[in-house]
């Protein structure tokens, strides 16, 4: 049997989406997908964004400096319809805060204040405001990043002091595990963070949860996240 094409695949994915939401009540629409591009090349990432993918998410700033371009490049040409909305989802260092700010929409991994404030002097320097989520480490591995749960809420007030950073939710990354169902307590979890926060805030911030991959985003979908971070199951397996 020939594998999947891309088209293909994105609408197995839609579908499963929809699926996952109406399991628990939820409107498919509040679903965010989010194209995980790493090792995909920008014409392949063109082809998924011509099939009506509005998100795209990369790890690393090293490869997005060259892809991000690349993919406008080929919008600009007018091959495909629409520029996409570009996601920093992996691990972030400072001195990499000015490229980010520069290449990304929204960043899914701010964990503390000191980077929150070198995004915010570098989103003040480009006259901009920027969308991010709280990357929270709710498995214990220090690999993984994030912020402590303990330590979440004084995070999140010192972001909220920051005049162009714009924090609309938690993010965060399980343990690894062949069973999708073993994220579920995360996933739970985080949402009950999110909860919190609203709470102790009092605002319409923190409504975002960034949660879910290829093998469990349905249970993430079921436990109330908004954005899903997809490679594998819409690219195929990643080149080495």
């Amino acid at each position: 049997m020939a594998p999947a094409s891309l088209a293909e695949r994105l609408l197995s994915l839609r579908a499963r989406i929809t699926s996952a939401a109406r399991r628990v009540g939820r409107d498919p629409g509040e679903i965010t997908l989010i194209g995980v591009t790493k090792r995909v090349d920008a014409s392949r990432v063109a082809e998924a964004i011509s099939l009506g993918l509005t998100d795209l998410g990369e790890n690393y700033v090293q490869e997005a400096r060259e892809k991000i371009p690349a993919v406008r490049e080929i919008v600009r040409a007018g091959k495909v319809p629409r520029a996409p909305r570009w996601h920093g989802i992996g691990q972030l260092q400072r001195n990499k805060a000015r490229e980010a700010v520069a290449l990304f929409d929204v960043i899914h991994s701010v964990d503390r204040i000191e980077l929150a404030r070198e995004l915010d002097r570098r989103a003040a320097e480009a006259g901009r405001s920027l969308e991010v989520f709280l990357q929270v480490n709710l498995s214990g591995e220090a690999q993984k990043g994030g912020v402590l749960p303990s330590s979440l809420g004084e995070l999140a007030a010192e972001c909220a002091k920051l005049a162009h950073l714009v924090p609309i939710g938690l993010m965060a990354v399980p343990a690894e595990s062949p069973d999708p169902q073993a994220a579920r307590p995360t996933f739970a979890a985080l949402c009950e963070l999110a909860r919190g926060l609203r709470d102790a805030v009092g605002s319409d911030r923190f409504v975002a949860l960034s949660m879910g991959m290829s093998h469990d985003f349905e249970v993430a979908i079921e436990e109330g996240a908004t954005h899903i971070r997809v490679g594998t199951a819409l690219f195929g397996p990643r080149e080495r």
